[in-house]
């Protein structure tokens, strides 16, 4: 049986006194490729900043890659997960090679005194090329598409070989073109992932799991064509929802 990745037991998250999570549990195994929706407010993002270690549960436990939150050093155990977020931070103008690189260090921008290896380099160069990027390594980031820098962001996060990739609502402001390339790219990774949607449409035809989530609760949780269904996606959005599909994709309308 593959080994778990990540695994949420009974997992509670409180804010100013207030329950954002309430009892998750949640595994994810080794090849698996999830997707989770729900509703605005309804705890993704927070389960998501947990599934990254970028925050520690009021109760219950996290454990990433065999390693459990609060037992281990955070920046060690981020160095493991890729996280794709379009809201990355980018400050000035540099080359898509560098961003592809600064995902050896972790920040935002390249340290001052850290130099790259030849090795390195090759391996940002060899990252953008999968992403189709080959002619784009030079170009600056504001000159960059939604689409290319949605593309970018994942070589930045596959450059250091995560063992589990996140990604957060990765097509936000993409049109319909750049969208549905950066959705053939997410087909073509070959690693765990958790990508976080509000959108059926937007789910990759490779996605072998699912969880719903509704005021903080997991609502529906399991293999993807056990979990999108009509009654499980009204429940989740509290609305009548009518799923369709047509060659391995999704897409809903009103019941």
């Amino acid at each position: 049986m593959p080994s778990d990745v990540l695994r949420l037991d009974a997992v509670t998250y409180r804010r100013n006194g207030v329950d954002i999570l309430n009892g998750i549990d949640l595994t994810v195994r080794e090849g698996e490729r999830w997707v989770m929706l729900g509703e605005n407010g309804s705890g993704k993002s927070t389960t998501l900043a947990l599934c990254g270690a970028r925050a520690h549960p009021t109760s219950g436990t996290v454990d990433i890659l065999g390693k459990r939150v609060g037992r281990v050093n955070l920046a060690d155990l981020r160095s493991l997960i890729g996280h794709v977020d379009p809201r990355h931070p980018i400050r000035g103008a540099p080359p898509a090679l560098d961003v592809v690189l600064t995902g050896l260090t972790g920040a935002i921008e390249l340290p001052m005194r850290w130099q790259s290896s030849g090795r390195e380099i090759d391996r940002a160069h060899a990252m953008l090329a999968t992403m189709g990027l080959a002619s784009r390594t030079e170009a600056r980031w504001p000159t960059l598409s939604q689409g290319e820098r949605g593309r970018v962001l994942i070589a930045r996060a596959l450059i250091a070989t995560p063992r589990l990739l996140l990604l957060d609502e990765p097509t936000t402001g993409l049109d319909l073109a750049a969208r549905e390339q950066l959705l053939d790219t997410m087909d073509s990774l070959d690693v765990t992932s958790l990508l976080v949607t509000h959108h059926v449409e937007e789910i990759p035809s490779t996605t072998t799991h699912a969880v719903l989530l509704r005021n903080g609760l997991v609502s529906a949780t399991g293999p993807v064509d056990l979990v999108l269904t009509d009654e499980s996606l009204s429940t989740a959005f509290d609305y009548p929802i009518r799923l369709v599909r047509d060659e391995g994709r999704w897409g809903a309308r009103r019941a």
